[in-house]
């Protein structure tokens, strides 16, 4: 009989027990009479991971074809303002249903029919002035900085206080020309990365505004220079800002960069991001 050395013969046997064992105790661990350690208790969560989110509002069309297309560029704002590290945008067909959705939000973007009645009217009014009385940003994009003449008495008032400025057929008037967009202050962050532009746009003239608001964009309309774009830092809101600008009528301006980067810089500005020298990254 040959007698091998312990080992040479055994030790795979004796690897493979080890290796059973080792997976009976594994799955022992996480069997019904084990639990796995829950480690994540130990882990403190990284602050910079913490996105600012940007609600962005419109609704199915209510315009002639190639005019007012809120939701489609809502998509391509919010395209535009994900390029910004940190920053989450969703889209929303109306006032959202889902309180889910509101959660965590630090600014409200309207491109829509008048804002007065999407915001302040309904189920959205308590839920949006608590929002803006907490510090959320506000931004509204041409006819958003509406109401409709029959809410003058009952909402005027109220959506000026959270804008800063308003249209209204009451006293405002409308021009369909081509123009250029000039910056009153070219130091405000909205300002930044881009140059006055010429366009074709429909101008809302004669807007009505607090007097804490700051013309920000004007253009020349038949011999008078009309405010378009403003901001306004509102009291007693922890903060809260807002940036209203009134162009927008149609869908081929918002091909320009320069263009989108007037409303991104603008949106930024109100959640308090800071806007890049360069203004706000929006190559599509």
């Amino acid at each position: 009989m040959i007698v091998r050395p312990y080992g040479a013969a055994t030790w795979p046997r004796m690897a493979g027990l080890m290796a059973w064992v080792l997976g009976f105790v594994v799955l022992w661990e996480q069997s019904a009479w084990g639990q796995t350690p829950d480690r994540s208790a130990t882990v403190s969560p990284d602050p910079s991971d913490a996105k600012v989110k940007i609600l962005l509002i419109g609704h199915q069309p209510d315009h002639p074809p190639g005019t007012h297309l809120y939701l489609d560029m809502c998509e391509l704002l919010a395209k535009c303002l994900r390029r910004t590290p940190g920053v989450e945008a969703v889209v929303s067909d109306g006032w959202p249903q889902d309180p889910a959705v509101l959660e965590g939000v630090s600014g409200i973007v309207l491109y829509s029919s008048p804002g007065a009645e999407i915001l302040l009217e309904g189920a959205a009014r308590e839920q949006c002035e608590a929002m803006l009385k907490r510090g959320a940003g506000l931004v509204a994009l041409h006819w958003a900085t509406g109401i409709r003449d029959q809410n003058n008495q009952a909402l005027a008032d109220r959506y000026l206080a959270q804008l800063g400025g308003l249209f209204s057929f009451g006293y405002s008037g409308l021009d369909v020309s081509a123009s250029r967009v000039e910056q009153i202050d070219a130091s405000h962050p909205v300002c930044r990365g881009w140059q006055g532009f010429e366009l074709t746009d429909e101008y809302y003239l004669n807007l009505k505004f607090l007097p804490e608001a700051q013309p920000l964009l004007r253009v020349p309309v038949k011999g008078q220079l009309q405010t378009v774009g403003w901001v306004y830092e509102r009291p007693n809101a922890a903060g809260g800002r807002s940036y209203g600008n009134t162009l927008g009528h149609f869908e081929e301006l918002f091909r320009q960069e320069a263009f989108r980067k007037m409303l991104v810089n603008g949106i930024l500005w109100t959640v308090h991001v800071e806007v890049p020298p360069d203004g706000a990254d929006c190559r599509l």
